[in-house]
């Protein structure tokens, strides 16, 4: 059975209870899960946690969903978007522990991150590339934006690849499981995360032009290289987050300095 947004089924019970085991989650925690399914997970989660809220889209999924984990009484069940569900009105902090359903990966990933102040940890099944894009380096062609949005306020964790043929119906690419560490603030002192992010998306925007002609936009973009000591012919891939953050602080000081 497939899932309207792209999620596939996974009974594999020890990988199951592997995404547990790397979630950390503890009966004090509040887990969140996207995508139950039929609730194999969620009863798994229901062991470990104080509550668990999981959200699922499918209502043609609810009526078994429902049923299955009939006997537990700290899991609640909302047939919600989950990229519309408000995460605000959940009391105290939470973890999120979810298989996502493959074609809204990134977008769920930033939307959680909006409530990063609410937001202890995230153990996420995903496609292998997207968890390679959220763990890349500088240097890689994997590195670009993903990297680097995720990497300001998480650390990121690629805890182990799940083959495609564990789930049913199996998908055409292997997944893997990513563990976030999430902040409040930036794991990098930045005085302006905002124009960080900016910066990067520009950048990685035009990702075969130099700094120099990808950046040019940005006010003091010249005097900014020369005080960061940053090659202007440098592509990208090439800078690492410190070496954004610096370009970043740079620019800053420049527009706002007088």
């Amino acid at each position: 059975m497939k899932r309207p947004f792209g999620q596939n089924f996974l009974f594999d019970k020890n990988i199951l209870n592997k995404i547990v085991s790397c979630s950390g989650v503890t009966k004090k925690d509040t887990v969140i899960e996207i995508g139950p399914g039929l609730g194999t997970l969620t009863r798994l989660l229901a062991q470990k946690s104080k509550k668990v809220i999981a959200i699922e889209f499918d209502k043609k999924l609810i009526s078994q969903l429902t049923k299955n984990v009939s006997d537990l009484k700290n899991v609640e069940i909302v047939n919600m978007d989950a990229l519309r569900f408000p995460y605000e009105n959940i009391r105290g902090k939470f973890s999120v522990v979810a298989n996502i359903p493959y074609n809204i990966t990134t977008p769920l990933l930033f939307k959680l991150l909006e409530y990063k102040a609410k937001l202890h940890s995230m153990t996420l099944l995903m496609q292998k590339e997207v968890a390679q894009r959220i763990v890349a380096k500088s240097g890689s062609k994997e590195y670009g934006v993903l990297s680097l949005t995720t990497q300001l306020y998480t650390k990121p964790s690629l805890k182990f690849i799940v083959s495609k043929k564990s789930f049913s119906p199996p998908p055409k690419i292997d997944s893997a499981v990513v563990h976030f560490r999430v902040s409040a603030k930036p794991s990098f002192p930045v005085k302006d995360p905002a124009l960080f992010l900016n910066l990067v998306k520009t950048a990685f925007g035009q990702r075969r032009k130099t700094i120099k002609n990808s950046l040019k936009s940005f006010n003091g973009l010249t005097e900014s290289l020369d005080m960061t000591s940053i090659d202007p012919s440098s592509r990208p891939e090439e800078l690492s987050m410190q070496d954004f953050i610096r370009l970043t602080d740079a620019i800053y000081a420049i527009s706002y300095r007088g």
